[in-house]
């Protein structure tokens, strides 16, 4: 990123990603690496910024810098009208500011620079941490990977277990509800959405219609209310849910989602185990196990790499479906005894382009898988 701060061509630079996965860490060390003087600041103030707060800093970094900041972009009201209007005017009266927006809602910031900031941006994404990068840095095993995730934050309180989860609750799992999803979108039922992401977490891993859903939430909404709030828990890189593989577009969307935490942290805080509760519960740990894989392949789509969606005809089913261009992967991800892979099998029966991948007690080890991008497995597809 700072060899891209230090080009002579101008483009906003976009780097969004969930909270507390090193977005700020990461510019400051472009930032230091380009030798630009820099003008930082943040919008994430209990109390939303305006677009005329915006346009002073603007001006600031004009008079003293070379290069603007501005962390937690969305929180400024029709922030993107704002960084246009300023940009365009640089760009008529040659001024040479080099700008860098940071914004922990990828799915809001992605919409303010598609809507406005076309042919001006370059998107930076910044994904959860994954295995290799949480074994390299902090010494985390398979096991811990699969239970505390993937927040670097809440590495170092992994040995005294309750102040883990209540750091993930309190200051990752409450803040980005309360402070992007709550302040940045219309919510009519918050305690509906929060019991959404709950539900989603003690079901990550398992296909869930929308109207049972409604069953377990005790909720007389409709079900397009629990998929729009879906999609706000996606956009801040908590929950997601997969749709179905199928080679129709309709049918995807109308099929029930399989439920996908983005980091096994959300996941193990909200039950509330120890690790060593979870490994004792062998088809818990089965779960967790396919989520962190679910978590790597749904971070690999956030950054572009490739769709990720689950298929399941009558009694076969397939964990994961990977595509990217021509490649398709078919992933089914066993942890104990099992008695094949039929759901592989007629996979790729159905899809005989696929490539099917088993993972676990009689495929290829989990640590193996999780080490290497997602891009490594699809191209033997």
């Amino acid at each position: 990123m700072a060899q891209r701060l230090s080009e002579p061509r101008r483009f906003i630079q976009a780097v969004v990603g969930p909270r507390q996965v090193g977005k700020t860490t990461l510019v400051q060390h472009a930032v230091k690496a380009s030798g630009l003087a820099a003008h930082v600041v943040s919008a994430d103030e209990p109390t939303l910024r305006g677009h005329h707060w915006l346009a002073a800093q603007w001006e600031v970094a004009r008079q003293t810098s070379e290069l603007l900041v501005v962390d937690e972009i969305q929180k400024v009201p029709d922030w993107s009208e704002t960084v246009k209007r300023l940009w365009d005017d640089d760009t008529r009266e040659g001024r040479p500011l080099k700008v860098v927006v940071l914004g922990s809602a990828p799915l809001l910031v992605q919409k303010g620079l598609s809507e406005s900031l076309a042919g001006r941006f370059e998107t930076v994404r910044v994904p959860h941490w994954a295995y290799g990068e949480m074994k390299a840095t902090f010494g985390l095993t398979l096991e811990q990977y699969i239970f505390y995730g993937a927040y670097p934050g809440a590495a170092a309180l992994i040995e005294t277990p309750e102040r883990w989860r209540r750091y993930v609750l309190d200051s990752l799992v409450e803040t980005t509800i309360s402070r992007d999803v709550l302040l940045m979108s219309r919510v009519d039922k918050p305690v509906l959405l929060r019991r959404l992401f709950e539900l989603g977490c003690r079901y990550s891993g398992q296909e869930l219609s929308y109207t049972k859903m409604q069953g377990q939430l005790q909720d007389a909404g409709n079900t397009t209310t629990l998929a729009h709030y879906l999609d706000l828990l996606e956009s801040a890189g908590m929950l997601r849910g997969l749709p179905k593989y199928s080679g129709h577009l309709v049918r995807q969307r109308a099929s029930s989602p399989k439920l996908q935490v983005m980091n096994t942290a959300l996941m193990s805080a909200t039950l509330g185990l120890t690790l060593e509760e979870a490994t004792a519960d062998a088809r818990l740990w089965g779960r967790l196990a396919e989520s962190a894989v679910g978590a790597h392949l749904a971070n690999a789509e956030f950054e572009g790499i490739c769709k990720v969606s689950y298929w399941r005809e009558r009694d076969q089913e397939v964990d994961f479906v990977v595509s990217a261009g021509k490649h398709l992967v078919g992933i089914e991800v066993k942890t104990g005894r099992t008695e094949g892979h039929s759901g592989l099998a007629a996979f790729v029966r159905a899809h005989p382009s696929a490539r099917p991948l088993a993972l676990g007690s009689d495929g290829l080890p989990l640590e193996v898988f999780l080490s290497q991008p997602v891009s490594a497995w699809l191209g033997g597809a």
